[in-house]
């Protein structure tokens, strides 16, 4: 990118061009990733069971049903889910006051039966078979008649509201295509309406020859921090070829992707040696039975952490009125975390 105007010194502006929405940068408010001394937390240490946790094998659930001994990756239904399938679609109009009923299925992913284990920690053989629930439970709430679009994603960290800390994602499809998907939808069919291509395979390209942003790549996956990033150590994965969903990948692909979510997220628990929360999610085309043929599907990851393992970024005021604003650029941020060991900081002090 030109640098006449260098933005590694002055505020400005960043257009993400998936949303159409704009984030504020101020890098002279510092000029380093962090301030300050950078102190490690005391180390989690879990057991591998927790006979009080309501997800480990073979417990009672919250709900009073009974978790099944399994050995792999478990999915449920939600025993609180905020989607039920039996919803009516009603819609209730006042004047400006408008709402409509809304349908669905909630379901949580036990990555694993260990409780100690989250992603980074888990081997690649049993990050395949996370992946390939991913999969099947893509295809199979999508392939409902009531459901328009499935939502996977993980919130790890209590810091992160998550309400159990057995590893764990969930996913929601529902009968609506919800906001932000409705905007990168609308945003991809319109950028491959008017270049014939791919904004997430032309917005690669040019990343990858610029490298400033890149953290990991192989054959078939790349993981950077965006351009337009608004969390401190905000990370997308994106598949080198486009597809509209991760039904799409073919078995090396398959085996690609899992390499380079280990290797990110062990790089976030290395940077601060802590188990690093954020909000994960898959934003995949829709599955209302329309062609998407404009969408590039791509992982996200928005961890809060800024200086330390104590330290957030809140989004409060400016952020809550105005729009999203960060301090460190994201070239500040993947120089930071491409610069970590891909080897997890509990296996280099062999614990």
């Amino acid at each position: 990118m030109a640098q006449q105007f260098p933005l590694h010194e002055h505020p400005h502006r960043r257009f993400n061009p998936l949303t159409g929405e704009w984030v504020l940068v101020s890098p002279h408010r510092t000029k380093r990733p962090w301030q300050g001394k950078v102190e490690s937390t005391a180390r989690d240490q879990r057991p591998a069971y927790d006979p009080g946790c309501y997800l480990c094998p073979g417990n009672q659930r919250a709900g009073g049903q009974q978790t099944p001994a399994y050995t792999s990756t478990h999915v449920f239904t939600n025993d609180f889910s905020a989607l039920l399938p039996d919803t009516p679609d009603t819609l209730v109009e006042d004047g400006l006051l408008r709402a409509r009923g809304e349908s669905g299925v909630c379901r949580v992913i036990c990555f694993s039966p260990n409780h100690a284990l989250t992603l980074p920690e888990m081997t690649e053989d049993n990050l395949l078979d996370v992946v390939t629930v991913w999969q099947l439970e893509y295809a199979e709430l999508g392939a409902l008649p009531h459901i328009n679009h499935v939502q996977i994603f993980e919130n790890k960290g209590d810091v992160m509201g998550c309400s159990n800390p057995h590893p764990h994602g969930q996913i929601w499809a529902q009968h609506s295509i919800p906001n932000e998907v409705a905007k990168k939808t609308a945003r991809q069919a319109a950028y491959f309406e008017q270049n014939g291509s791919s904004l997430l395979a032309d917005y690669l390209a040019q990343e990858r020859k610029e490298g400033t942003r890149i953290l990991l790549e192989n054959a078939h996956f790349v993981a950077l921090v965006p351009f337009w990033a608004v969390w401190p150590y905000e990370a997308m994965i994106i598949p080198v070829r486009q597809q509209q969903h991760i039904g799409q990948i073919n078995e090396a692909e398959k085996t690609s992707f899992v390499s380079i979510l280990k290797g990110l997220t062990i790089r976030f628990d290395n940077l601060f040696q802590t188990s690093f929360p954020y909000s994960a999610g898959i934003h995949q085309a829709p599955t209302d039975g329309a062609q998407y043929p404009g969408w590039h599907w791509h992982m996200s990851f928005y961890p809060p952490l800024l200086r330390s393992a104590t330290v957030k970024k809140f989004m409060v005021g400016y952020e809550m009125f105005g729009e999203s604003q960060r301090d460190i650029t994201p070239e500040q941020a993947a120089e930071t975390l491409r610069k970590l060991s891909g080897v997890h900081y509990r296996e280099q002090a062999g614990t």
